[in-house]
């Protein structure tokens, strides 16, 4: 399905691109669909897109010598991925999985990377986002090596919040990841992550909201990521 120049524009990476730009993106452009843990691509894997999750919710995954599953990044809605291998030509380094249906806008290397690498505007974004992700891995890194269950769930709701401005109390983790996606991300057991679950739903420090979970203590839930306290 081809891509319209209104959807394209949605896309923070592209909304700077000027409008005769874009049309000549949407010409080659394609919208595909994705179901739930379908593969959209495999680590090792040539690049040809750079891709823009339109709706839905993935994961990017990698995995041990040992074949087992690690969690590297959620991609929301908004997001790119596959960058690093439009922009070096290298395998890709993760695989990624769709949680949820999701719609994925796939946008031909040959036509991006030049884009990627002249338009100012463009590049800084581009920059800015790689930046956020080597410190999104840095910080998964961190919390992959604590070994108190308590706080690595903590840590990792902590990375995926977003505080409320009008009330700095509690704060909300739009679609949820189910416990084994959250497990995958911090190598544990989804039992692990269950257990944690109860606890925090019994003290009151969350609460499920449909697809959505409600920090009800921001203050409580970041002093346990950081080790500053350690039980409830």
């Amino acid at each position: 399905m081809t891509v319209s120049v209104d959807i394209l524009q949605q896309f923070p990476l592209l909304a700077t691109l000027p409008k005769v730009t874009l049309a000549e993106l949407s010409k080659t452009s394609e919208l595909k669909s994705f179901n739930k843990r379908e593969i959209v691509f495999s680590k090792g894997s040539l690049p040809h897109h750079l891709m823009f999750l339109f709706d839905g919710r993935l994961q990017g995954v990698d995995f041990t010598m040992d074949g087992k599953e690690v969690g590297c990044y959620f991609a929301d809605p908004g997001d790119f991925f596959g960058e690093l291998g439009v922009l070096d030509n290298h395998i890709h380094p993760e695989t990624v999985i769709a949680l949820v249906k999701s719609v994925i806008v796939f946008v031909p290397r040959q036509l991006i990377r030049p884009l990627m690498t002249s338009m100012p505007a463009m590049a800084e974004a581009l920059t800015l986002k790689l930046a956020q992700k080597l410190r999104q891995a840095a910080e998964q890194r961190r919390i992959i090596g604590l070994a108190n269950p308590l706080q690595k769930v903590c840590a990792q709701l902590w990375v995926m919040s977003q505080v409320n401005p009008g009330n700095l109390q509690t704060a909300k983790i739009a679609m949820m990841p189910t416990h084994q996606e959250l497990a995958i991300m911090i190598n544990a057991s989804r039992e692990t992550v269950t257990r944690v679950f109860q606890l925090l739903q019994t003290k009151a420090l969350v609460e499920r909201q449909g697809n959505d979970l409600m920090i009800l203590n921001v203050q409580v839930l970041q002093a346990i990521s950081q080790g500053v306290q350690e039980q409830l």
